[in-house]
């Protein structure tokens, strides 16, 4: 059976989704509110921190998101007990029985997710050794996990690859270590920061990631009795203390969802209030939506988007590292971009090969060409690696309804947007990928009065 197939139902029966497709009439504005939760890329290396915990942690405003239920199994296969807190969104983490667990079950539940990797550090300090089986993730370019292993072989890992994934050991425990990042990585910038906190010695990392995400997460490991301290030329120091306790904390939001419903309002011509959404983490998407023609209202609770009226512009965009334009809000704001007057180009410098999802929209009646040059005038890392990480998209175009197949995760939700922006009937299929990041987002295109069906 396909591959991609096979994670989209995965993801979807996770949280409950069964269907596999949606049939969407579009041409009918986004109109209403929907809430956000935590942030997926917080949230779920949140859950992992709480290994290092020697007490419970309590972590609040959880979505019901298939990546959550993933780190949830491998943290129950490693002993650790989840329960439900409180209050919805709530869950309580005891690693108090934390245990090496088998391959095949760490396979089992991490399926193609990559997040295993993020486990050794803490498994290392609990129990001297680590397993990982072969990791996946979204087809949207190359995120080599040589990054993670590099840096967890810099603090005194002792890495070996087997048939059957890879086994890490460290027999005379973990030591710091200057680690110096070719790219500000937040997958290897999280990877430092789960080894170093119970490490012997003091880690400097240089190059270091530092969006938003980034600093919750080391907010935590500072309610746990972490010693981090932020550099403003991307240095993070953190001083190895012998002991951590578990933390209570409310996860920042999530800003790539809420940059999608924000592209969906403006591609629909809606107005969508995204209750949760703050101002200073959305600062750079803001600027652009509003260049493009977008508004927004900031409220002590939330963000409205809107269409205003009148014609969208063309703009040039540039994705980077925060505090630049995040790689995950160009592919839902390419959507409306075929909506607007003249040339817009979309330079992505973050992953080779997030372009993909542009096929479908060309075949609905996008103009889209993609290419291999830098084509803002920056050159950047796949400049000269023969990767179409370039797209020019001319406007505006009339996008008609079709057949369409998701293919990641924001690629997916991008489809949607196209789908209720386009003129008569669309069906979307492997809608489970969507489920990886999206709380609920049946119910909130309920809650919007788009027009849809659900198929098996």
């Amino acid at each position: 059976m396909n591959t991609l197939v096979d994670d989209a139902k995965q993801h979807g029966s996770a949280v409950g989704l069964e269907v596999d497709k949606i049939t969407i009439n579009g041409g009918k504005p986004l109109r209403g509110r929907i809430e956000l939760k935590g942030a997926k890329n917080l949230v779920t290396k949140a859950m992992v921190a709480a290994i290092l915990g020697d007490t419970p942690s309590v972590l609040k405003d959880v979505p019901n998101i298939s990546d959550v239920r993933i780190v949830r199994g491998l943290l129950e296969v490693h002993g650790v007990t989840v329960t439900e807190g409180e209050e919805p969104g709530e869950l309580v983490l005891d690693p108090s029985g934390v245990a090496q667990a088998h391959m095949a079950d760490i396979d089992a539940h991490a399926g193609s997710s990559r997040i295993p990797i993020l486990f050794c550090g803490p498994l290392l300090h609990r129990l001297g050794e680590a397993f990982i089986p072969d990791l996946g993730g979204c087809r949207i370019g190359d995120r080599p996990i040589d990054y993670h292993l590099e840096v967890l072989r810099n603090f005194g890992a002792i890495v070996e690859k087997l048939p059957s994934g890879i086994r890490m050991s460290a027999p005379n425990g973990l030591k710091g270590a200057k680690v110096e990042l070719p790219y500000p990585s937040v997958g290897a910038t999280e990877q430092v920061l789960l080894t170093a906190t119970l490490a012997d010695g003091i880690t400097e990392l240089t190059g270091a990631a530092i969006e938003p995400e980034i600093m919750d997460l080391i907010n935590i490991l500072q309610k746990m009795g972490a010693i981090i301290t932020v550099d403003t030329d991307r240095v993070i120091r953190i001083e190895g203390v012998d002991r951590l306790s578990g933390y209570r904390h409310r996860a920042l939001f999530d800003r790539n969802e809420a940059a999608s419903w924000a592209a969906a309002a403006l591609a629909t011509e809606g107005d969508i209030f995204v209750g949760g959404a703050r101002q200073a983490e959305m600062l750079t998407f803001l600027n652009v939506f509003r260049k493009v023609g977008g508004a927004f209202d900031i409220a002590e609770d939330g963000i409205r988007f809107f269409h205003p009226g009148g014609e969208l512009s063309s703009t040039i965009i540039e994705t980077d590292v925060h505090p630049g334009f995040m790689t995950d809000w160009q592919q839902p704001l390419v959507i409306a971009l075929t909506k607007a007057k003249g040339v817009s180009i979309v330079h992505e410098t973050v992953y080779e090969q997030r372009f993909g999802f542009v096929d479908a929209l060309v075949e609905m009646g996008a103009k889209i060409d993609v290419h291999k040059e830098c084509l803002t005038g920056k050159p950047c890392r796949f400049g000269q690696r023969n990767f179409k990480h370039s797209a020019v998209i001319s406007g505006p175009a009339k996008l008609t309804g079709a057949d369409i197949e998701v293919p990641d995760l924001r690629g997916g939700f991008s489809h949607l947007i196209a789908a209720l922006t386009a003129e008569g009937r669309s069906t979307v299929s492997n809608v489970g990928i969507i489920a990886r990041g999206y709380e609920n987002f049946i119910g909130k295109l309920e809650l919007l009065g788009a027009d849809f069906e659900l198929e098996g």
